[in-house]
C-alpha cells in the first residue's frame, strides 16, 4: 500500500510545540505528582538546578522556595540573568551561559533546555531578573509571550525569580506531596556546604555533607558508625545496617541525583569490594561485601554525559579534561582513604568483617535452597498463571521505561478486570492466590521456600540487587476492605522485611479504586470517598443512579480502564524518618498484640451512613 508523501506532510515545530509534543524527551514521565520522578518535580528541580549552579561559582548563598496550593516560586540571590538575554534564556531553545565552561564549570545542565521545558509546560510562568537595582519581568502561558516589562528600577535584591503553574494538561489533576520536595531540598543542600534553602519560611542547612544525608536516611541501627570520606571531585559516606537485606545507594553527579546510578554506581560498588578483600586478604564473595550496606556518594564531572534530559542515569566514562577514567579515579580514592581508615579503627574493622562473614554464613545456608526455587521459577515460566506480563520493561533502553507497572492483586476475579483493562506494553498483572505468609521475623529462606514469594520476587527481578528491576512501579491493587487491607500489609511487610531499598526509592505504591459511581444518562462521576460521592450528588441533580463498589472484581474490564489509565490514582508508599524499620514492623507484625489492640481502640473511627437513598449495588 503507497502513501503519499510531500511537502505537506513535513511539518517544523517550534520550540515550544516540540517540547509539548514530546514532554518525555524533556523531563521524562509526566505523573500527577504521585511519583518522586513524576515530571512536576522535575520541573521544580530544573529552575533549583540554575540557581545551585550560580550558588556553586560563588554568587548567593540561599535560595528560597514556595509552593502555594499549585503556585511555584524559586528565588536566588545570585548574579540574575543578564536582562537582555532574560527572554532568550526562558523562551529560545539552546540558550545559556553554561556552553561556556569558564562561567560554569563542572555544571548540571549544559543543554540550554530546562527552564524553556517548564515555561512550555506551564499554564503560567513568570522569569524576573535583577541586577543592580533594575529589573525585567516577562510572563508566558504554555511559552507564549502575554506580558513584559522590561529594565524598570527596583529595590529588590540581585538573583532571578522564577514563578510557574504546571498546566493541568500534561499533568492532570496533580498535586505536590511535601515529602518529595523536602527530599529533593535536603539533597540539594547536603551536596552544597554553606548554602541554606528555606522552603515555605523553613530552613534547610546541613554541616557535614553526605553524612548528614546518610544520617537522616537511615532506618535502622548502623552496626558501625558513617565512615565520612571527602576529596576534591568525590565525596562518599557508608555503614552497614542490622537486620535489613539488600542494599542502597544515593547517588549524585554535580549535584544531579542519579537515581538510576550509572558509571559511578558501578564504580563505587566494584571499590569498596576490591579494598574490603586487600584490606582483609580475602576473596570474599562481592555480595557478601555489600549486603545490607547503604551508602552515599557524589562526583563532580566536567560535561557529564547522561542518557537523557531527566539525568538519572550518567554514562560518562572519563573524567574530562584529566583522562582518567571515573572507574580509576573512585577506585583510587576509595581504596586510598578506607584502607587508612580501617588500619586506624580496628574496632569498624572487626564489624564489617563480622558482618561479611555472618552475611556469607546465611548465603551458603540458603545456596541449596535458592537453586532449587530458581530452578522452580524456570518451570513456572513457561506456563506462569500468576504473572501476566507486559511488553516493556524498567530495564530496558525504552521511552516508555518508566511507566512499566506490576499490579499484585488479590485472586482471579480482580486480576481478571485489570489484565482485560490494561495497556499490554507496559502493565502486567501478578495474581495471588489468597493472604500471603506473614514474612516479619523470618530470614530470606522464606523467600525462596514460599512458592508465592519466589515466583514474586523473580517477576520483579530483584534476586540478587536493584540494577535488573523490571517495572518502576509496583502497585499493590487489594479491595479497600478488611481482608484488602491484611494483604496490602502482609506484602508491604514482604516488601519492609527483604527489599526494603524498593520501597525507599519510591517503587511501591497502593492503587486507590472508587468506592461510588453516581450517574445520569448524561454523564458518569466515579467516586473515591464519601465527600466526592456528596459532590457528585450535588452535580448531577435530581435521583442520580448510585453503584457502591465492594470489590475490584466487581468492577467490569470496561469502567477498570479508566482507573488504571491516565487519571490513574496512586498512593506512593512512603517511609518517614520518625520510626525505624524494625520498630514499624514490630508494632504492625509482631506478637505485641495488647499494645496493637490499645493502639486500634485508641484510633477507631465511627462514621455517620453516608447512604440517603437506596443504591444498586454493582
Amino acid at each position: 500500500m503507497d502513501i503519499e508523501y510531500g511537502n505537506e506532510n513535513v511539518r517544523t515545530l517550534d520550540w515550544k510545540e516540540h517540547i509539548q509534543t514530546r514532554p518525555g524527551m524533556y523531563i521524562g514521565k509526566l505523573g500527577d505528582g504521585s511519583s518522586q520522578d513524576d515530571g512536576i518535580y522535575v520541573l521544580i528541580k530544573e529552575i533549583i538546578d540554575n540557581s545551585i549552579d550560580e550558588f556553586v561559582m560563588g554568587n548567593g548563598r540561599r535560595i528560597d522556595v514556595t509552593i502555594i496550593e499549585n503556585t511555584v516560586t524559586i528565588r536566588d540571590y545570585g548574579r540574575g540573568i543578564p536582562l537582555g538575554k532574560l527572554f532568550d534564556c526562558v523562551a529560545k531553545i539552546n540558550t545559556g551561559a553554561k556552553y561556556d565552561s569558564k562561567v560554569f564549570k563542572k555544571s548540571v545542565g549544559l543543554n540550554g533546555v530546562g527552564a524553556k521545558a517548564v515555561n512550555a509546560l506551564s499554564h503560567f510562568f513568570k522569569a524576573q531578573s535583577v541586577r543592580e537595582g533594575i529589573t525585567s519581568i516577562f510572563e508566558f502561558s504554555r511559552g507564549e509571550l502575554i506580558k513584559k516589562q522590561e529594565e524598570q528600577p527596583t529595590d529588590e535584591k540581585n538573583g532571578t525569580i522564577i514563578s510557574f503553574i504546571p498546566d493541568t494538561k500534561f499533568f492532570g489533576n496533580f498535586h505536590f506531596i511535601p515529602e518529595y520536595v523536602e527530599r529533593l531540598l535536603w539533597n540539594y543542600v547536603f551536596l552544597n556546604n554553606g548554602l541554606s534553602i528555606y522552603y515555605n519560611g523553613e530552613r534547610y542547612f546541613a554541616k557535614n555533607g553526605l553524612h548528614d544525608l546518610l544520617e537522616r536516611s537511615i532506618n535502622g541501627d548502623a552496626l558501625y558508625p558513617i565512615i565520612h570520606i571527602r576529596e576534591v571531585d568525590f565525596e562518599c559516606a557508608f555503614t552497614h545496617l542490622a537486620n535489613q537485606y539488600g542494599e542502597e545507594y544515593h547517588s549524585f553527579v554535580n549535584g544531579q541525583n542519579t537515581t538510576q546510578g550509572g558509571t559511578h554506581q558501578a564504580a563505587f560498588r566494584e571499590a569498596i569490594v576490591k579494598t574490603i578483600r586487600e584490606f582483609y586478604k580475602k576473596d570474599f564473595d562481592p555480595g557478601d561485601i555489600r549486603a545490607s550496606i547503604v551508602a552515599a556518594f557524589s562526583i563532580k564531572v566536567q560535561e557529564p554525559v547522561f542518557e537523557s534530559q531527566t539525568k538519572t542515569k550518567l554514562g560518562s566514562q572519563y573524567m574530562e579534561p584529566e583522562g582518567m577514567t571515573i572507574r580509576n579515579y573512585i577506585t583510587d580514592v576509595v581504596k586510598r582513604n578506607l584502607d587508612n581508615f580501617l588500619h586506624i579503627h580496628p574496632d569498624i574493622a572487626d564489624s564489617i568483617y563480622q558482618k561479611i562473614l555472618s552475611s556469607e554464613k546465611e548465603r551458603k545456608d540458603i545456596a541449596g535452597i535458592k537453586k532449587l526455587a530458581r530452578e522452580s521459577v524456570k518451570k513456572a515460566s513457561l506456563h506462569n498463571k500468576k504473572l501476566r506480563d507486559c511488553r516493556i520493561h524498567y530495564n530496558q533502553n525504552h521511552e516508555r521505561r518508566l511507566e512499566t507497572t506490576l499490579f499484585i492483586t488479590e485472586g482471579d476475579s480482580a486480576s481478571g478486570s485489570i489484565t482485560k483493562s490494561r495497556d499490554v506494553n507496559t502493565q502486567a498483572v501478578f495474581s495471588l492466590k489468597g493472604k500471603p505468609l506473614n514474612s516479619y521475623g523470618m530470614s530470606k529462606k522464606v523467600v525462596y521456600q514460599n512458592e508465592e514469594f519466589n515466583l514474586l520476587q523473580a517477576a520483579l527481578n530483584i534476586d540478587e540487587d536493584l540494577e535488573n528491576l523490571r517495572y518502576n512501579n509496583i502497585v499493590v491493587a487489594t479491595d479497600a476492605d478488611v481482608d484488602g487491607m491484611h494483604i496490602r500489609l502482609l506484602l508491604l511487610t514482604f516488601f519492609l522485611q527483604f527489599y526494603p531499598d524498593l520501597v525507599k526509592t519510591g517503587h511501591l505504591y497502593i492503587l486507590q479504586t472508587p468506592l461510588f459511581r453516581v450517574r445520569n444518562k448524561k454523564e458518569t462521576i466515579y467516586c473515591y470517598s464519601p465527600e466526592e460521592r456528596q459532590n457528585a450528588l450535588a452535580k448531577l441533580g435530581v435521583n442520580p443512579e448510585i453503584t457502591r463498589f465492594k470489590g475490584l472484581g466487581e468492577i467490569s474490564p470496561d469502567e477498570f480502564i479508566h482507573f488504571i489509565g491516565a487519571s490513574m490514582r496512586l498512593d506512593p508508599v512512603i517511609l518517614k524518618k520518625s520510626h525505624s524499620l524494625s520498630e514499624i514492623l514490630e508494632f504492625y507484625m509482631g506478637k505485641n498484640t495488647p499494645d496493637r489492640q490499645n493502639f486500634i481502640i485508641r484510633n477507631l473511627r465511627f462514621e455517620d451512613d453516608v447512604v440517603e437513598q437506596p443504591e444498586e449495588v454493582a
